[in-house]
């Protein structure tokens, strides 16, 4: 067995020569003596008997990071090339190779990793150690991997500077291009936290930033989500009643009716960091985006990297996930439509169910409620129904629509997405009524607690009153920014503007939180149509509902009155004053609206411009787009590119989000294109535009959606909350009873 050799001495802190450097610290100002102390305790209590071991491909750093890290925290510090394979084998680490071979020299070196044990130092891995698995499962055991992620450019620059052109596992004819990538599956499957490294980062300041993110990983207790109805952030917490992700996730709505948010905010990336996500995949970027947004307490990296490949890995029919295209001058459109169901709710709902199933205890059955305006419904009832058997047998999912406020195939595609846990119930009313409806209900504790101790069964939400829904929106935002980086449109830090058919809010709220991140997003432009109360409300700051009727439109989605994740936002810029937006909601609740302060109306307009769009603009803008481009817009981003027309002051490029795919709203658009008479039938209306060759294919799923048998078949009930809780209760009897 190998054990320890010290990289340079370690000071070994007795009881007494404690007490006497103690005795010499007491002897400063009580505040000195305090920095001092709080110092020493952090860096000795961070490493304990666990080991800081760095990870990386040749040329990361490790050696150099791994040395003034354990200087930091004054402990031994093992390099595994130099103090472990050298005098194990008694020769270079260039000979051993040239004398084994590739294959046998990864063996040879796993297998002294076997032998190798350690605690409390601070241990530099070879570029190959994370290709033997064996050996990497023994240094886990007793450690915490950082991963230090270095743009493979970066890494094939520093590699020529040290003149070196083959490393190992390079076999001939792969390029040293090529073996750097196919070890990034290695890196990523063993790693706990990892550190992104751009180009010209000084190695101290990588040494932070390793220090930072082993003191995260080691206390989760400072990532806690606070009610944007409760008291400002800084307020100290009870131990029972803090929430953690995994909490907010299952809990979905906050007990007194607000909305969960992160008590410390949303992390900050550096230019830096974003700028070595430029030639990531997009799958890539949702890794590292995510990582930083959930604890690894709540999901690990790796099960973290499972759950989005399985989103996004198969079921998006475009390799980029998310591409940007240009549209005409400086617009470009984010086309948010290529998830199996057509719509921008993919990006969350082919991701949450994954994480809702992880994060869940597993001795409880959960109702999943949503309320759908258009495309929800059909997202959360195809991202549920991907689950694997077991856990389709523990969470069912009801879906609430408005049975007149949706398109013919938006209603046929949540009928067709139905399964045996999951149904679609029409309610004779308005999106507004189907959301109030939910939240009473999460907020009826005697009705839950029925629900809990009759059925063994507690109650979820998949909207995006949900923080998971959110997260997910933040990727293709900062995704989107990065492409035009890397279409080489702009460089990085230069601003762009986004246009986005708002609404409840999330979408717009999720490029905000963007922003808040780091991305350059000057301007926020939110696009209404004709139930335009956001637009009123931006620029006026006056929240009104009274005397407002909910106006059916071609562009349902964003046909809302009461935008949830608005709530979200207000608290943000009230600085965390929950009383604060306590007395708004309860004076829109009570009086029908409310109007703020002049001070955060001027917040607000610091991020935000809106403009609403008629249906006659709306179709004109389908029609007109495609008359110059052959580019066939949906109803929803119709709405976005009039308003966008309007707005914009072409000082920067704009970013108008594609949220839907056009064949969902069909009878539109043969109306826009002046094409034929609309049928009504709604698999009619898509091989009628399938049969016009000049135009782009249908969706591929609307299509395989429409086609089952039997997908007229769906339950309607009145606006009446004890007929939603009776159809919760048959749903609950029959898949779980």
């Amino acid at each position: 067995m190998f054990h320890v050799v010290q990289y340079r001495p370690f000071r070994l802190i007795t009881r007494n020569s404690l007490s006497s450097m103690c005795l010499k610290l007491m002897l400063l100002r009580p505040v000195a003596f305090a920095q001092i102390w709080k110092s020493w305790f952090s860096s000795h209590s961070l490493v304990g008997n666990k080991n800081i071991i760095l990870m990386g491909p040749p040329g990361a750093g490790k050696t150099t990071v791994g040395r003034i890290v354990g200087h930091k925290l004054d402990c031994p510090v093992i390099d595994i090339d130099d103090d472990v394979l050298e005098t194990t084998w008694n020769m270079s680490v260039s000979e051993k190779l040239q004398d084994v071979g590739n294959e046998q020299f990864l063996e040879e070196e796993g297998k002294a990793l076997l032998k190798f044990s350690a605690s409390g130092s601070v241990i530099s891995l070879t570029g190959s150690n994370p290709m033997h698995s064996a050996g990497m499962q023994h240094m886990k055991k007793n450690g915490i991997v950082v991963y230090l992620d270095v743009p493979t450019t970066v890494i094939m620059s520093r590699l020529k500077s040290m003149k070196v052109d083959r490393i190992v596992g390079q076999s001939p004819g792969v390029s040293l291009k090529d073996i750097l990538q196919f070890r990034k599956q290695f890196y990523r499957r063993w790693y706990d936290v990892r550190v992104l490294c751009g180009g010209d980062i000084a190695a101290e300041v990588v040494a932070e930033k390793v220090l930072d993110a082993v003191k995260r990983y080691q206390d989760s207790e400072l990532e806690t989500f606070i009610s944007t109805r409760s008291g400002r952030s800084g307020r100290s917490m009870e131990e029972d009643s803090r929430k953690y992700f995994s909490d907010v996730v299952t809990e979905g709505l906050a007990p007194d009716g607000g909305l969960f948010v992160p008590q410390r905010g949303l992390p900050k990336f550096t230019a830096g960091e974003w700028q070595s996500l430029i030639e990531a995949t997009y799958i890539e970027r949702a890794q590292v985006i995510l990582e930083r947004c959930i604890h690894p307490a709540d999901i690990p990296a790796s099960k973290l990297a499972e759950i989005i490949g399985t989103a996004y890995g198969e079921n998006f029919t475009c390799s980029k996930i998310a591409p940007v295209r240009h549209l005409a001058g400086n617009q470009f459109l984010l086309e948010l439509f290529h998830g199996p169901t057509a719509s921008f709710k993919d990006f969350a709902l082919q991701m949450v169910p994954h994480i809702f199933a992880y994060c869940i205890p597993r001795s409880c059955n959960y109702l999943v409620l949503v309320a759908t305006s258009g495309d929800t419904g059909s997202a959360v009832l195809d991202g549920f129904s991907r689950l694997n058997d077991t856990d389709k047998q523990r969470i069912a999912v009801m879906n609430f629509f408005p049975e007149d406020g949706v398109s013919p195939i938006q209603k046929s595609q949540m009928i067709g997405c139905q399964k045996e846990n999951a149904w679609s119930v029409g309610v004779k009313s308005d999106f507004d009524f189907c959301q109030t409806a939910i939240k009473q209900i999460f907020t009826n504790s005697d009705y839950t607690g029925f629900l809990t101790v009759e059925y063994g069964t507690a109650l979820a939400a998949a909207n995006s009153i949900n923080w998971a829904r959110l997260l997910p929106q933040i990727v293709y935002h900062a995704s989107a920014y990065l492409e035009l980086v890397h279409q080489d449109i702009i460089p990085f830090g230069s601003p762009v503007d986004v246009c986005i058919p708002t609404g409840n809010f999330g979408n717009i709220l999720a490029a905000l939180y963007a922003k808040m991140m780091g991305i350059p997003i000057r301007k926020c432009i939110c696009a209404s149509n004709e139930n335009n109360v956001l637009t009123d409300f931006i620029r006026t700051g006056v929240y009104d509902l009274r005397g407002r009727k909910l106006i059916p439109t071609f562009s349902p989605a964003v046909d809302i009155l009461k935008s949830s994740n608005l709530e979200r936002y207000l608290h943000l810029i009230a600085n965390e004053d929950g009383q604060l937006v306590t007395q708004l909601y309860n004076q829109l609740e009570n009086q029908g609206h409310f109007q703020l302060q002049k001070d955060l109306l001027e917040k607000l307009q610091q991020d935000l411009v809106a403009g609403w769009c008629s249906e006659e603009d709306c179709l004109a803008a389908i029609h007109s787009v495609y008359s110059t481009t052959g580019y066939i817009l949906d109803t929803h981003t119709a709405v976005a590119k009039v308003v966008a027309d309007r707005l914009q002051d072409r000082t920067c490029p704009i970013i108008i989000s594609s949220t839907a795919h056009y064949s969902k709203f069909a009878p539109a658009i043969l109306r826009a294109l002046r094409i034929a008479e609309i049928k009504q039938n709604p698999l009619s209306q898509l091989h009628l535009l399938s049969s016009y060759s000049p135009l782009p294919p249908v969706h591929w799923g609307l299509l395989e959606t429409l086609k089952k048998k039997g997908n007229e078949d769906h339950r309607v009930c009145a606006a009446d909350m004890s007929m939603l809780m009776s159809h919760m209760e048959t749903l609950i009897q029959n898949h779980f009873m």
